[in-house]
């Protein structure tokens, strides 16, 4: 059953950004403190400039559970544009936003223009295949169940940006983590804005080395995990 987009609500955040109200599921898709500041501290730079520091690559692959508003892909895709890294990107989306909501959120004062009007001239078809955004940046939008997703990828980063575990419970499952983390490459980075007990110890026993990394606006703390590596 689709989402009736008209009720979702556009509101601010702390730094200027915007993001959306979700009533369905009671919560914000980003951070009330700072939406921006959120996704460029929790993903971009923890996760995928973490992964990219020590390398010598020109290529990487990102696997988002929650694909939402799209602006962790966007500022991805944007950094990776301007080092002319080529970017595989695949989000998960249960509900996807309709193209006309995407525009309301300004996001593409946030980007470059040739970004933007690309993603949102192929918005509707990166729902179905990895899709040519720019000569650099390849996108699919999954949509449906996270819980039910296959695919024999592997990923170098895989953000992890679903509704709150008191929200949507059932994607932070002990097995759910796990099939999570099976697309997970060697010396793969996972990354989420969340930390808990329970979380780290179900990375632990998968085999991650984990760290509790500083968080974005008021969060203390936030949960970075390398598979088979070591965080520094």
């Amino acid at each position: 059953m689709d989402q009736d987009n008209s009720a979702l609500q556009i509101v601010s955040t702390a730094d200027g950004s915007k993001t959306i109200y979700n009533p369905f599921v009671g919560e914000n898709y980003h951070s009330k403190h700072g939406a921006l500041q959120e996704s460029e501290h929790v993903f971009l730079n923890s996760g995928l400039r973490y992964y990219l520091a020590d390398k010598n690559v020109d290529s990487a692959s990102v696997l988002e559970v929650g694909f939402g508003t799209g602006l962790n892909f966007l500022l991805s895709a944007d950094y990776c544009q301007a080092k002319e890294l080529k970017l595989s990107y695949v989000g998960l989306e249960a509900y996807p936003l309709s193209k006309a909501l995407l525009e309301e959120t300004g996001y593409k004062n946030l980007v470059s223009a040739n970004l933007w009007k690309s993603f949102v001239a192929n918005y509707e078809d990166s729902l179905t295949q990895l899709q040519s955004i720019t000569d650099f940046v390849k996108l699919s939008i999954v949509k449906g169940d996270a819980k039910v997703y296959q695919t024999v990828q592997k990923f170098d980063v895989i953000y992890f940006d679903a509704f709150a575990s008191n929200h949507q419970p059932e994607l932070w499952e002990e097995d759910f983590i796990k099939k999570v983390v099976s697309f997970l490459k060697p010396g793969g980075v996972f990354v989420t804005y969340a930390i808990t007990g329970n979380l780290k110890r179900t990375m632990k026993a998968l085999g991650l080395q984990v760290e509790k990394a500083p968080g974005a606006a008021r969060k203390r703390e936030m949960l970075r995990a390398v598979m088979g590596g070591e965080c520094e």
